[in-house]
């Protein structure tokens, strides 16, 4: 049985393609979204419209610990991890990359478990006067409770990521696609177990309430890391408790570290100005903004994250050959592929704003899908972003994007400050535009120095090709505009079952639509798709003839 069971994961775990595995993390980003988009809907089902200055304490309590790993950990991590690992396995240094991995193991876990201490020490000023100083009194005491429970996230996160990164890098997708989805089980499991409370031989351990999802969290947690721990199987990871301050590998990654890190942090600083502007809006705006910005978060995940991220070691490979031809080549395609995808997906989500509502908010809410509207137009730019900061990131440059950040994180605060507080009063709103203005100048920034280190990138016939995209997004989103006004939503849908037959309608016509339109403009990114529609016909035309 143990044979059997090992045979099975070294089977599961095997190193993908780039296609498989930009397929597998799309089908798993989808997943895990959906499990979100549940998790979201059970919680505002029960909270948003009887206990909105509660969900609001929760959405507040994950602020400063999320800020923590994504500072320290996150996106740091396997940009500036991943080259250099590659590099030493590359070379058969094994030696160094295990000693490599085992010392930001270490280092990282050491660290965290250190933050995760002093949040819940500081919680309540950090609530107080950071990221909730517009909750009343009992908002904000309940905010610093949950805070202290989730605050050994970034500990298990820290851990659960290195593990993730070292299989990333190897090209062992299945288990770091499995992570977040199993993380979203926690919390669901929280938020339909643990509110009613925890009582064990008659002991009551815990009395309930949103706080029980808060322990949910913590599940989640737990649990996303034994998943990440098992992808480990197979890969000869040596491990030792010990940090190898003389491993080149390691000086190079943590000289690479603080930009990205403070790159990532600056961007999360962003998120915290606005749960502070939208905490001293009417009860219930901190979470508003913050669903609208989940759901917009949604296909970018699907889109972006997902295709950089399978792309993201093939073009560190193409480097580490000396083929820079290939890197402009693949990055030139990932490119168009992304803004082909993200193009008639952002008119969807705009159009069908009130749909997308309804998923996680029974009946929808008008004040939610005004602020995801705004935020639709952030789906093309974000989705570009990913792979346009990558490319830099595969040249072990992390300090352009870092600067960029700066300006455009810059912006967007200052901008968000000025529509909410000053003369346009925006309200929520102001935040939306905020971000999209900021998202949008920093495409047009990366794209211009992308165009200035990567001679011909932008060729005419890549800009030719944009320009087919959008002529058929245009048409695209007449026939969207069209379908959502022959299938509205209607105040008596009060149900998924009877809501989403009729969003499913609309998508499915827009993109057939799309697709035949890119078909007739002679788009190579359809040559796939026709290709697989003529075997899959003529397969059926065979059965059918026996």
């Amino acid at each position: 049985m143990i044979t059997y069971m090992r045979n099975r994961l070294l089977k599961v775990n095997k190193s993908l393609s780039l296609k498989l595995a930009a397929a597998l993390l799309a089908a798993s980003s989808l997943f895990a979204s959906l499990l979100g988009l549940l998790r979201d809907r059970l919680l505002n089902g029960l909270y948003y419209e009887t206990y909105p200055t509660g969900i609001d304490a929760y959405t507040v309590a994950f602020t400063v610990p999320d800020f923590m790993f994504f500072i320290l950990v996150s996106g740091a991590l396997s940009v500036t991890f991943i080259p250099i690992f590659n590099q030493r396995l590359a070379t058969g240094n094994k030696r160094s990359a295990w000693e490599l991995s085992t010392s930001l193991l270490n280092l990282l876990a050491l660290l965290t478990l250190v933050v995760s201490v002093l949040i819940i020490a500081f919680a309540d000023p950090l609530v107080r006067y950071v990221v909730g100083p517009g909750l009343d009194e009992s908002s904000r005491a309940l905010a610093v409770s949950m805070m202290r429970v989730i605050a050994i996230n970034p500990f298990l996160f820290a851990v659960a990521t290195v593990f993730a990164s070292m299989q990333q890098a190897v090209g062992r997708f299945t288990f770091f696609a499995l992570a977040p989805a199993i993380y979203n089980v926690g919390i669901i499991i929280g938020t339909l177990f643990f509110t009613d409370g925890i009582t064990i031989f008659g002991w009551e351990l815990f009395e309930g309430g949103i706080m029980g999802v808060a322990l949910g969290v913590v599940l989640g947690s737990l649990m996303q890391l034994i998943v990440s721990s098992l992808g480990l199987y197979g890969m000869g990871f040596d491990y030792r408790f010990k940090i190898y301050w003389k491993n080149k590998g390691l000086r190079r990654v943590l000289r690479l570290l603080p930009p990205r890190s403070l790159d990532q942090g600056i961007d999360y600083i962003n998120s915290i100005v606005e749960t502070n502007l939208a905490s001293r809006m009417v009860a219930g705006s901190v979470r508003a903004y913050q669903q609208a910005t989940a759901l917009s978060f949604v296909p970018i995940n699907l889109i972006g994250v997902a295709i950089s991220t399978a792309a993201f070691p093939k073009m560190t490979e193409r480097l580490g050959q000396g083929r820079p031809d290939l890197f402009r080549k693949e990055l030139q395609s990932v490119l168009r592929v992304i803004i082909w995808i993200a193009l008639p997906v952002t008119v969807v989500a705009y159009f069908g704003r009130g749909y997308l509502v309804s998923f996680i908010l029974n009946g929808g809410d008008s004040y939610m899908a005004g602020i995801l509207g705004i935020l639709a137009l952030t789906i093309l730019f974000r989705s570009i972003y990913f792979i346009s900061a990558r490319s830099f990131y595969a040249q072990q440059d992390t300090k352009t994007p870092l600067y960029i950040s700066l300006f455009t994180i810059s912006l967007n605060i200052g901008l968000a400050i000025w529509f909410t507080l000053g003369p346009p009063s925006m309200g929520v709103y102001g935040l939306a535009w905020a971000a999209v203005i900021a998202t949008f100048v920093e495409v047009v920034v990366l794209f211009r120095i992308m165009s200035i280190r990567i001679k011909g990138l932008f060729d005419t016939k890549f800009v030719q090709a944009v320009g087919r995209m959008l002529s058929a997004t245009g048409f695209t989103a007449i026939i969207t505009y069209i379908m959502v006004l022959l299938f509205p939503l209607n105040a008596e849908d009060q149900s998924f079952f009877v809501t989403f037959p009729k969003f499913a309608l609309i998508v499915a016509v827009s993109l057939s639509s799309y697709m035949a339109l890119c078909h007739l403009l002679k788009l190579s990114e359809m040559k796939p798709i026709v290709s697989r529609m003529v075997r899959v016909r003529k397969y059926v035309r065979k059965q059918l003839k026996r």
